[in-house]
């Protein structure tokens, strides 16, 4: 498009004689394209030079910018090497990129995104000339092992990884740039790895010079290579996996950061992502990374302190890029904050500073306000820079000293002196109180208590033992704890019982492996430390799970932690895309138990904080247990398959039994599952090592009870209890679908038809699992022997009551005419009524439809159930026991009341306690009668 048209500002000439004098050498030029060059040339003595040495090229391309900038790109794409011709045709094409990209940004022509990404282009082409020219050279004298001029097309092997502003997009418009080279040594032979690594030594020290030396033509790119590993002992081209070792044991904060914006630029750039794709750990972490804030808080400090830049905001002389408010203090926030957050969502793995910015507000990272306020002052401090940077060519970021400087700089942005400077300083300031904020948030607030010990009468020699606690032998860990000591120490004596509260948070502390992590989050997240003092002051077992499992309080920091519940479907959908970022099976095992362990957190939390009820909570660790067995079944038989090939036959489903099936599980419940084939003809496997179809169901269902049961560097998943299935422990672990339905019809138990009015298939194939539960649905139908029902359940009653007491009298599970008695009516009455409902309640209904319960044993059955329910619920959060009155903690006291709606402790025993009691004497009843025919 023409240029002329697109023209939305202009410079004003600061010295008019020099602007009048080039723009006369364009009377093609009128107009606006006139002013422009005649203001750009009576600014800048760099553009006014490189005018002349193009004034036959500058017409034409400004007649069509886009085109005239592709056209020497593809020169630098298509030239060949050959020294001092390459040098030349890179010297033009810097000097033809470096005018038009600069008269298109004074002119608002092209936006700050296309300017850089301009340069940055012309960069990429240029590097990548000069090595395939260098490395070509290498090659054709026989210096590289085993290499041909099939080669040159990837050097050999070698990449360019560019790094800073030109791997982001964002070169400056006098820019050097930050390259770290590398080659795959994988290509040489173990004895040719010194030869090659020699040849690329010397390949990438001529291709620097070609770049960078100045000749009678200019220079194309100041270059510089110490962003490598340990540049002051290490070659300048290293190999692939000496820089893997370094960044594994050696890496730090900023090198992570830097790796943000790292790109193939040039060379092998196949290679160069497979590098990055292995540094991924690295530099993103799978937690919340909140320690890289006082990381490049310190990194900050030390550079305003190097280059003594640590003052107040004087604009003169006031470094744009390092200085107070400045560019870098936009970038550092930017980066910091995707390197908290970055490693679990890799939505925030963008390289540009204005993407990231725009990320991290769509993610919730960053107020909308502030990346908007942020992305604005970023385009003003770049188009500043440029400026600075298009008077002559240097690469300075300091604004003026004299007076006659500023107004020339103001003069070529078209602004006047005073306005200018107004509005720097209001910018700069903005951006240095904004970014302040973030890295040092304390720096304006109140001050804490100095020492709340005494204050608060906390047990001193508790509080004493915390130096010699693992989380504290660091003393990193120790400075960061002394700031956030006396806030806790506070929020504890603000409990309800402050000792008991401090007890509870020092079984948390002691039982952190290490504490810089943990102490960064609560640094930079001190609602964190308000919700650990609920758990701790209510729940002193998820206190001490959560001293050994404090990742999880990532999740809390991600802004959906507090949301509503979502449907199973996005549930189910969630963990598989956390799935499929991760490359084998192992890892997605681990996978599966990170994220299960923070949506179980989750659930915990909203439970413990009253935002669900007791039941709520128990369908939503059933909605977490289906979404585990959806995902990892068929992981486990991919897995499976490799060895023994796909299932034979229709395949296999996956049956919850018990309050898995009825979806209705509580903090600690295991699983109880019921796996059920149907090989439909085959006799064995198709794979490498067939199996035949019974043992290849056997060991495919142990393979998934390892996936569940296993402990991996993340834990376990669930414990399994398998001896729902038919013939229990003495059955097969896989039941045949022909045996099944013969067993359940001709041989099962009353037991076991009970168990079954609680199975729900979970997931497996789609076909037989329909075939599965229509043939439950015609089981259950089918006319029952209800004399013989009866009796077998007052039996298994009465043998549950033999074997098992009730633990203390808030037990709520056993015991006359509680939970486990409750459910065994409920079964009875769905299988004497040939209904297929799971859950207990519509048991008990179903008893009173076919005139088996009265009314009134209804409503007293299921009230002491719902009580015993929220009991249960409650007791399973804080603790794997039933509750105990004499050792109840005030904060659990009051969450057990909360829940159960009882205004203390005798209240609800005695409440308990009638309630149970009625529902015993309705069983008793119903055990004696014999339904109503229909």
């Amino acid at each position: 498009m023409d240029f002329a048209n697109r023209i939305t500002r202009l410079p004003r000439p600061f010295e008019p004689d020099h602007g009048a004098e080039i723009s006369a050498r364009f009377p093609e030029l009128s107009g606006d394209l006139a002013a422009l060059i005649e203001g750009a040339a009576g600014c800048s003595p760099y553009l006014r030079a490189l005018m002349q040495q193009e004034a036959e090229w500058l017409p034409g391309a400004l007649a069509d910018p886009e085109a005239a900038r592709d056209a020497v790109f593809a020169t630098l794409r298509g030239v060949p090497g050959g020294g001092t011709s390459l040098a030349a045709v890179l010297r033009q094409a810097k000097r033809r990129i470096a005018l038009l990209a600069g008269l298109a940004d004074l002119a608002g022509v092209w936006p700050l995104e296309d300017v850089t990404g301009t340069l940055t282009r012309l960069a990429d082409l240029a590097c990548d000339a000069a090595m395939k020219d260098t490395v070509g050279t290498e090659i054709r004298r026989g210096k590289l092992p085993g290499a041909s001029e099939d080669d040159i097309a990837t050097c050999g092997g070698m990449v360019t990884l560019a790094m800073g502003k030109m791997g982001a997009g964002e070169l400056n418009y006098s820019s050097d740039i930050d390259l770290i080279c590398l080659f795959d040594e994988t290509r040489f032979e173990p004895d040719d790895f010194h030869e090659a690594r020699a040849s690329f030594v010397r390949a990438t020290r001529r291709m620097t010079a070609l770049l960078s030396d100045r000749t009678e033509d200019g220079y194309v790119f100041r270059t510089d290579l110490r962003l490598r590993p340990d540049p002051s002992v290490t070659p300048v081209c290293m190999a692939m996996a000496t820089a893997e070792t370094y960044y594994e044991s050696l890496g730090r904060t900023w090198e992570r950061a830097a790796y943000i914006k790292a790109r193939p630029a040039a060379g092998d750039l196949a290679a160069g992502e497979r590098f990055l794709e292995v540094l991924t750990p690295f530099v993103w972490r799978r937690h919340l990374d909140f320690a890289a804030i006082e990381d490049a808080h310190n990194m900050r400090l030390r550079i305003r302190a190097h280059k003594g830049l640590g003052g107040a905001i004087d604009l003169d002389g006031h470094n744009m890029k390092l200085g107070r408010g400045g560019i870098r203090e936009i970038e550092f926030f930017t980066q910091t904050r995707q390197i908290i957050a970055g490693g679990r969502d890799a939505d925030l793995r963008v390289r540009g500073t204005l993407d990231g910015l725009a990320r991290l507000a769509a993610k919730g990272w960053v107020p909308e306000e502030a990346a908007e306020a942020l992305t604005d002052h970023y385009r003003f401090h770049r188009e500043v820079e440029h400026r600075l940077q298009m008077l002559r060519d240097s690469q300075t970021h300091d604004l003026p000293k004299s007076s006659e400087e500023w107004d020339r700089l103001a003069a070529f942005m078209g602004r006047e002196t005073d306005d200018l400077r107004d509005e720097l300083n209001t910018r700069l300031n903005a951006v240095h109180e904004m970014i302040e904020h973030f890295f040092d948030p304390e720096r304006d607030s109140a001050p804490r208590p100095s020492d709340p010990d005494e204050i608060a009468d906390l047990p001193q020699e508790v509080i004493a033992r915390w130096p010699s606690y693992p989380a504290l032998r660091s003393a990193r860990a120790v400075e960061i704890f002394r700031r956030l000591r006396p806030d806790i120490l506070s929020r504890l004596a603000a409990t309800s019982n402050p000792s008991e509260a401090l007890v509870a948070f020092d079984g948390f502390l002691s039982g952190l492996p290490a504490g810089v992590q943990v102490f960064s989050l609560f640094e930079a997240n001190p609602h964190l430390i308000d919700l650990l003092i609920d758990i701790v002051g209510t729940a002193p077992e998820l206190a001490s799970y959560l001293s050994r499992n404090a990742t999880v309080f990532d999740a809390v920091i991600v802004g959906d932690f507090f949301a509503p519940w979502p449907e199973p479907a996005a549930l189910q959908a969630a963990l598989a895309a956390t799935l499929a970022a991760e490359s084998d099976y192992e890892a997605r095992l681990d996978a599966a138990r990170r994220w299960r362990r923070e949506w179980h957190f989750r659930v915990g939390v909203h439970h413990l904080r009253g935002l669900i009820t007791g039941a709520e909570a128990g369908a939503h660790y059933a909605d977490l247990a289906d979404a585990i067995l959806t995902a990892l079944w068929p992981e486990v038989t991919r897995q499976f398959a490799v060895k023994h090939g796909p299932p034979p036959g229709r395949g296999a489903v996956v049956l919850g039994m018990g309050s898995l099936g009825a979806r209705r599980l509580n903090a600690g419940s295991d699983l109880d599952l019921i796996v059920i084939y149907d090989a439909d003809g085959a006799e064995e496997s198709d794979g490498p090592r067939p199996l035949a179809t019974r043992p290849y169901y056997a060991r495919l269902t142990q393979a998934l009870i390892t996936a569940l049961t296993a402990p991996m560097a993340q834990g376990r998943l669930y414990e399994v209890d398998m001896r729902l299935r038919p013939s229990g422990n003495q059955g097969p672990v896989a039941t045949a679908w022909p045996s099944f339905r013969d067993y359940q019809s001709n041989e099962a138990w009353v037991w076991e038809h009970l168990a079954l009015t609680r199975a729900r298939v979970i997931t497996g194939d789609e076909g037989l699992g329909r075939d599965v539960e229509a043939f439950r649905r015609d089981l259950l139908a089918r006319p029952q022997d209800r004399e013989k029902v009866l009796q077998e359940v007052a039996e298994m009653r009465a043998r549950i009551r033999a074997a098992k007491a009730p633990v203390g009298p808030l037990d709520a599970k056993l015991g006359r005419g509680r939970m486990q008695e409750i459910e065994l009516i409920g079964q009875a009455g769905t299988l004497l009524a040939g209904s297929a409902e799971q859950r207990t309640e519509a048991g008990l209904r179903a008893g009173v439809a076919i005139g088996w319960l009265s009314d009134a044993d209804e409503a007293a059955l299921t009230s002491a159930y719902a009580l015993c329910s929220k009991l249960l619920q409650a007791a399973r959060l804080l603790g794997d026991k039933p509750l105990d009155p004499a050792e109840l903690g005030a904060g659990a006291e009051q969450f057990v009341l909360r829940e159960t709606e009882q205004p203390d402790t005798a209240a609800l025993l005695k409440t308990l306690e009638d309630m149970t009691e009625k529902a015993g004497q309705a069983i008793d009843a119903a055990l004696a009668l014999t339904p109503e025919k229909e």
